[in-house]
C-alpha cells in the first residue's frame, strides 16, 4: 500500500496494490465521497428525527465513512444513539490507522480512531462502534440482529465479486429493518439489478460537488425519481445481476 495519496478534496487515501485499486476516488475526494455518497443521504433519509440507528458499514477500509458519519452528527448537534457495525478483514490496516493523515474535520476523533485501531471497538453513553476481523459474508451470514442503513463500500465487482451478487444483496435484506436504506458508489446496472430483484427502489445519488454519481437503494420509497429498472430490462435482455455462480 502507498500512503500519503491525495485526493481530489485534498483529503487522503491508500493505494491497494493487491488489489489493484485505491480506496476512495482520486477525483472525488476521500472526504467528499464518504459524507456525499453516504452520509448526506443517511442523514437525511433515515437518520434525522430517530432516536437510534444502526449501521452497517461494508468494508471498513480507512474508516472514513464511519468517521465521517460520526463527525457529521455532531456537527447536527445529533444526540440519540449510533451503533455502527463493520466487517474488515485486514487487521494490519486497521492497526495503521493510528498514524494515518486524516482531514482536519477527523481532529476530534482522534480517541475515537485509536481505540478502533486498537481494540477494534468504541463505546460511549450515544455511541458504539465494533468491528470485524472476519469475511464479510462470513459475518452476514451469523448475524441475528437488525441493521437500519448499509453504506456499501467495498472493492469494485471486478475484484470482490462475492460483495455484488443477487445472493448477497439478499443477506442484506434479510438483516435489514423495513425501509433499509443502502447507499454504494457504485451505477453498474449489473449492481442495481442484484438490489432490485431483491425489492429494493432503486435511485440516483447525483451530488452536484462530485464528478462521479452513486446509487441509493432503499426497501421504502423515497421522495426522488426512481429508476424504472424493468424498462432497462426491457430495452436490455441481456442486463443481468452478478450470481454468486
Amino acid at each position: 500500500m502507498l500512503d500519503n495519496i491525495i485526493t481530489g478534496d485534498g483529503s487522503r487515501t491508500l493505494y491497494c496494490e493487491s488489489v489493484g485499486e485505491h480506496y476512495h476516488s482520486t477525483k472525488d475526494g476521500a472526504l467528499s465521497e464518504a459524507l456525499y455518497k453516504h452520509v448526506l443521504p443517511a442523514w437525511k433519509y433515515r437518520i434525522e428525527g430517530r432516536k437510534e440507528i444502526t449501521v452497517l458499514d461494508i468494508c471498513f477500509g480507512l474508516g472514513y465513512n464511519t468517521f465521517a458519519l460520526i463527525w457529521y452528527l455532531s456537527q447536527q448537534k445529533y444526540t440519540s444513539h449510533l451503533r455502527i457495525l463493520s466487517p474488515e478483514h485486514d487487521r494490519a490496516l486497521l492497526s495503521s490507522l493510528i498514524g494515518f493523515s486524516y482531514p482536519d474535520e477527523f481532529r476530534e476523533l482522534e480517541s475515537i480512531i485509536r481505540a478502533v485501531a486498537e481494540n477494534l471497538r468504541y463505546e460511549s453513553p450515544d455511541l458504539l462502534i465494533e468491528i470485524f476481523t472476519v469475511d464479510a459474508r462470513c459475518w452476514l451470514a451469523e448475524f441475528a440482529g437488525s441493521v437500519d442503513i448499509v453504506f456499501h463500500d467495498p472493492f469494485s465487482p471486478i475484484h470482490n465479486h462475492q460483495l455484488w451478487t443477487r445472493e448477497y444483496f439478499a443477506e442484506l435484506k434479510r438483516i435489514g429493518t423495513s425501509d433499509l436504506l443502502v447507499t454504494t458508489y457504485s451505477t453498474a446496472t449489473a449492481v442495481r439489478m442484484g438490489l432490485f430483484e431483491n425489492g429494493f427502489y432503486i435511485y440516483e445519488n447525483r451530488p452536484e460537488a462530485l464528478v462521479r454519481s452513486a446509487t441509493l437503494a432503499s426497501l421504502a420509497s423515497l421522495p426522488l425519481a426512481e429508476i424504472d429498472m424493468q424498462l432497462k430490462q426491457q430495452r436490455n435482455p441481456a442486463a443481468a445481476s452478478l450470481r454468486d455462480n
